[in-house]
């Protein structure tokens, strides 16, 4: 695998395992806690941070259809931390299974966005990954420090 690939999946598997040490030891109220109104748990966001990379690897760059429901993925609640694990590492192996078959050739190759018809590069879309996930993993840990303020006042 080239060595951008193997950075890549580096960032990436960071991401995953600091939202790993995020759930770790939250009961489930906590994982489906909301801190207000219009505010995701963090359920929610792990299973949203799964859903797209799996759309964004999946069906935007190899045209795999994966029936997502994004949504749905703002609606989910009941899911414990190693149900939460195991989106996050299948998300996660499925990259790898990808990313091992391409090439840097492949960066500029454009794809259309099968949500919206949008056109961009591959590229983009492996840098948006990473942008995407990161925001959302701060967002996690700012949801798990208010959890942990309310349960110590």
């Amino acid at each position: 695998m080239d060595r951008f690939f193997t950075d890549y999946l580096d960032q990436l598997g960071d991401f995953h395992k600091d939202c790993k040490s995020a759930i770790a030891g939250l009961s489930q109220e906590a994982l489906d806690w909301k801190p207000g109104p219009e505010m995701n748990s963090i359920a929610v966001l792990i299973v949203h941070i799964a859903g797209a990379e799996r759309y964004w690897f999946g069906d935007f760059i190899l045209g795999e259809p994966s029936g997502r429901d994004r949504e749905g993925e703002f609606q989910i609640s009941g899911l414990d931390a190693a149900q939460l694990t195991q989106r996050l590492d299948d998300a996660f192996a499925y990259i790898q299974n990808i990313l091992e078959k391409m090439t840097i050739e492949d960066l500029p190759g454009v794809r259309v966005s099968p949500r919206d018809g949008r056109e961009f590069t591959i590229g983009w879309a492996l840098l948006h990954v990473l942008r995407h996930t990161a925001l959302h993993l701060g967002h996690i840990d700012v949801t798990r420090h208010m959890w942990d303020l309310r349960i110590k006042h």
